[in-house]
């Protein structure tokens, strides 16, 4: 990097060419084929799919895990993934995911999806499968809007959010208050594990692998279901600019979805 030293500062020298970039190392997990993809600059739902996999392969479980992905932005980024992917209509994967363990009880079964997916259209589906106590993992990737669809409410967009469709932010007597579904499956007697995590700094994401880790160890023991939120950056659908929306989700966001372990697990104290 050309710099020098200026007072007590190092600056970058502009005035000339910078010296040529060179690649460390290639870092895409395994499971990734493609680490390229159509989603949106500064989402979060990438992030949060490569932590499940990457978990995955640690837990070498690769040869036998099967995915099933809803309907929404996301579900692009499944041809990116090298394990097998079903696709569910929308808000069904938990029934999907559900038939698929029963026949297939040696498989890591998981589903990912977005809050429009699990907790509008298929909220019922979700929680049925918790209070029977299925084991599987389901895996919601929750920025309060619907993406893939324009940008408006959802179930879980949080008081004074701004969406297509709530221009002056939500309004719990016009809109309804949020629902906390992490919360709501940790209630229920067929959850092993409930966990909300985030991707907006690498310590949450840290944080969110653990909770990906645990409930996927929790499917593996046969304990009953598990459950982790995720709450992903969508700048476009909460109209900021891409740098911004890291410190949105910690200040509006997680103010209402708190992060940690909502019920069982084994994160240390300090991350819950």
């Amino acid at each position: 990097m050309d710099t020098e030293l200026v007072g007590q500062r190092v600056v970058l020298r502009t005035d000339r060419r910078p010296d040529d970039a060179t690649l460390v190392d290639d870092f895409t997990p395994e499971l990734v084929d493609v680490g390229a993809h159509h989603l949106c600059p500064g989402c979060g739902e990438p992030i949060a799919i490569r932590s499940a996999v990457e978990c995955i392969a640690e837990l070498g479980a690769v040869e036998r895990t099967i995915s099933v992905f809803g309907i929404g932005c996301y579900t692009a980024f499944s041809n990116n993934l090298d394990i097998e992917v079903l696709q569910a209509l929308h808000g069904r994967a938990p029934s999907l995911a559900t038939g698929v363990k029963r026949m297939r009880p040696d498989a890591l079964v998981l589903t990912v999806q977005g809050d429009g997916d699990m907790v509008n259209e298929g909220l019922q589906e979700v929680l049925h499968a918790a209070a029977r106590g299925e084991n599987i993992t389901c895996v919601l990737l929750n920025n309060g809007v619907f993406g893939e669809t324009g940008g408006h409410i959802t179930s879980t967009t949080v008081l004074g959010q701004r969406t297509k469709n709530t221009l002056d932010g939500r309004d719990a007597e016009r809109d309804g208050y949020p629902i906390l579904i992490g919360d709501l499956i940790a209630s229920m007697g067929g959850t092993a594990y409930a966990a909300r995590g985030a991707v907006n700094d690498a310590g949450n994401v840290a944080r969110t692998r653990r909770m990906l880790a645990a409930a996927f160890a929790t499917q593996e023991r046969g304990e009953g279901f598990s459950f982790v939120e995720i709450l992903t950056m969508c700048p476009t659908g909460w109209f900021i600019e891409t740098q911004e929306s890291p410190d949105y989700l910690a200040d509006v966001i997680a103010g209402t979805h708190q992060i940690g372990v909502l019920k069982g697990g084994d994160v240390p104290k300090g991350d819950r």
